[in-house]
């Protein structure tokens, strides 16, 4: 069995892929409020997930080379939503912790997880 790509999973630099376009690309008039508000929220954890099972293969903190197992996504989703919607509103001022934000992720995550679990 061929080993996980991490940065060249398809799913990854898709999500990646449109995770730019929809940030620098789309001009903000063609944006309704679901690609202004929870597009990218979607593709966080396709996105940022592969990099940090890299990060700790690295490490050595992961042994295997295999698609994320949804129980790793699981972790990570919680783990960043947590950060991102609990921690971050108390430490940065601008920052707001939003539900609809941890809906999206988990959504993302959801699909990823699937396709992940197809391989």
């Amino acid at each position: 069995m061929k080993p996980y790509g991490y940065a060249w999973d398809p799913v990854c630099w898709i999500s990646c892929l449109f995770y730019a376009a929809n940030r620098w690309g789309l001009p903000a008039a063609w944006k309704g409020p679901f690609l202004r508000g929870h597009f990218n929220d979607c593709l966080f954890i396709p996105a940022a997930l592969p990099l940090m099972l890299w990060l700790e293969r690295r490490l050595d903190l992961r042994k295997v080379d295999t698609p994320p197992h949804w129980k790793e996504v699981l972790y990570h989703l919680v783990i960043w939503s947590v950060a991102a919607e609990v921690v971050g509103p108390h430490v940065f001022p601008r920052a707001t912790g939003d539900v609809w934000d941890v809906v999206a992720y988990a959504a993302g995550a959801a699909v990823a997880t699937v396709i992940w679990a197809r391989r």
